[in-house]
């Protein structure tokens, strides 16, 4: 299958490219958002697959929702008008959090930031106007080449460095390995319509952080748990697990293995 991944500089687009040995474009070599840029990329390389990891930050969506809209709607929508076949990501962060349960793909979406809001209808307009469309929600993705919280704790904890970690809000958390691989299945299977795709289990940025000390010998007492409302600056759902049927592997047996291979 001939794939064409846009967004390909980020964690999940560099794991597709790899995983499929797909052509990966950056948005140096596509603007998402130019429908004419867009239209004549797709007659050049006549994708089977289109593969939309296109996305800006949480926080980034709250201080400008502008670029959110521009980036997370307009860009999935004209993609969608133009693929034969698109996989577009979303998030657990269409919902609101208010419920102490897993998020099935029938509950009802109920963002409370903009990052949240510009994602669910990005994930409708991919829906309503591609031909043939995937939607994967996923949700606090780990793994090598991203410089976040989760993706690089572990090496911040042994270097001996102190950390700040959210404790007050839970989610799904999704090694980028275990994604892409499922994602495949989805597509092999034509599988079209909405998906969870997270490991097993629920965690805080705490949790995660001290689980990350017990598989690597690091000393728990560098981590201090802290609330959100003093970190970031967006708001975020307090409880979003996601329901993924079937399940992955549980969260924890997914750090310990990225950690040791990394």
């Amino acid at each position: 299958m001939r794939i064409v991944v846009t967004g390909a500089a980020g964690l999940v687009g560099r794991a597709v490219v790899q995983h499929y040995g797909a052509i990966g474009l950056r948005h140096s070599d596509l603007d998402i958002t130019d429908r004419a840029a867009v239209a004549k990329t797709m007659r050049e390389l006549r994708p089977e697959l289109l593969i939309n990891c296109a996305v800006i930050g949480v926080d980034e969506c709250e201080r400008d929702p502008a670029l959110a809209r521009v980036v997370n709607v307009d860009g999935p929508a004209i993609l969608a008008e133009h693929a034969p076949a698109i996989v577009h990501f979303s998030s657990n962060y269409v919902f609101s959090g208010t419920e102490e349960k897993l998020y099935s793909i029938d509950d009802d979406p109920q963002p409370i930031n903009e990052y949240g809001r510009t994602k669910l209808a990005g994930e409708r307009a991919v829906m309503r106007l591609g031909k043939k469309s995937f939607i994967i929600r996923s949700s606090w993705i780990f793994g090598e080449g991203k410089d976040s919280f989760i993706s690089t704790v572990h090496r911040r904890l042994r270097a001996g460095e102190r950390i700040r970690a959210v404790s007050d809000v839970w989610a799904s958390t999704t090694y980028v390995e275990d994604l892409v691989k499922r994602v495949a299945e989805i597509i092999e299977g034509d599988q079209y319509g909405m998906h969870h795709v997270v490991n097993a289990g629920v965690c805080s940025n705490e949790s995660f952080a001290r689980e990350a000390a017990r598989i690597t010998g690091a000393d728990e007492t560098l981590i201090e748990a802290d609330s959100t409302h003093r970190i970031h600056r967006a708001p975020r759902p307090r409880y979003t697990p996601l329901l993924a049927l079937p399940p992955l592997r549980d969260w924890r047996a997914a750090l310990r293995v990225y950690i040791e291979s990394a």
